[in-house]
């Protein structure tokens, strides 16, 4: 079963992921490791763009809305988890995708709103869904492998039209539960990838395969493709929280949500004791349209200890 310490590593170490790459969004490779050459020297937390030093953006408002959606309600209701994105979305949040804005504002109902926009758009493929999947991955973690993947793909669907979306996201549940559970998510793709959905598998096959870098990328890291398989790489090609995030926001572009995965999945192999308290003092959560309520680290951590049961 999996530790206190990993679960919250994996709500927190995503948090701070997405908070430690907002000010660097849309910006060039390297930029990070530009302004902050050696780890472990303090200062990064450094806001910019917008973003208070700390301040966690729509990834992990998103994620939050989740976790406490499936607490409150003690089951996975997508009715109710509609109805909180459309709540928060209604409120002038600072950062919302394009595409979830178009689905949340609609006014169409939850369980066709985001297929008729794809049925128009034809672009759903975005990494929006993915970005908030921490908390429900850790929620869906003792319940196995096809019934986590299977949550995974049903609250992408909420805003994500394309199946490209849910795999995706279905994906990164089941890495976070093979964490949660101390073994290696990395060895675990093999078997994950053949749950993917067949249109799709070899699509994720490629970003995802040992030998892949994100300059190999055909879209932005945007797409949720390179998003994950970036995140993977990150992990793959570093050995502690602090690296692996460190390197996911230093590939520019969406720093935040591209940070916020790989943080994810590396505070769920780390474990919480992993993540620099210098990044978790200053973190902080707003969440539009739910009064004037702030997550602290200690807020976030008492969300995981809840989520995992």
């Amino acid at each position: 079963m999996s530790t206190p310490d990993a679960s919250t590593g994996a709500i927190l170490g995503s948090a701070v992921g997405d908070a430690l790459g907002a000010p660097f969004e849309f910006g060039p490779e390297g930029a990070f490791s530009a302004r902050f050459p050696a780890a472990g020297h303090g200062g990064e937390m450094c806001g910019g763009g917008g973003w208070d030093p700390g301040e966690a953006t729509d990834d992990t408002q998103m994620a939050v809305l989740v976790g406490e959606s499936l607490l409150e309600c003690g089951e996975l209701r997508l009715p109710d988890v509609f109805r909180r994105f459309q709540r928060w979305a209604a409120s002038d949040p600072k950062d919302i995708g394009l595409q979830t804005e178009a689905v949340l504002g609609s006014g169409d109902p939850w369980d066709l709103a985001a297929s008729l926009h794809f049925q128009v758009s034809q672009r759903a493929a975005g990494n929006g869904a993915l970005m908030r999947a921490a908390t429900s991955a850790v929620h869906f973690a003792r319940d196995g492998r096809e019934a986590t993947m299977e949550a995974g793909r049903r609250i992408a669907a909420l805003t994500h039209g394309d199946r490209a979306a849910w795999e995706g996201t279905a994906v990164f549940h089941e890495l976070v539960r093979v964490a949660l559970d101390g073994a290696d998510p990395l060895a675990a793709l093999p078997e994950t990838l053949a749950l993917v959905h067949p249109d799709h598998r070899e699509r994720y096959g490629v970003v995802l395969a040992p030998d892949w870098h994100p300059d190999l990328a055909t879209e932005f890291n945007g797409a949720v493709w390179p998003c994950l398989g970036s995140a993977v790489w990150a992990l793959r090609t570093t050995s502690s929280y602090e690296d692996a995030v460190r390197a996911a926001v230093d590939l520019g572009g969406d720093t935040d949500t591209v940070a916020a995965v790989t943080g994810g999945l590396a505070g769920a192999v780390y474990g919480a004791g992993a993540i620099p308290r210098r990044w978790t003092e200053p973190l902080h959560v707003p969440l539009p349209g739910f009064g004037d309520r702030v997550l602290r680290a200690a807020e976030l951590t008492e969300l995981a200890r809840r989520l995992a049961g």
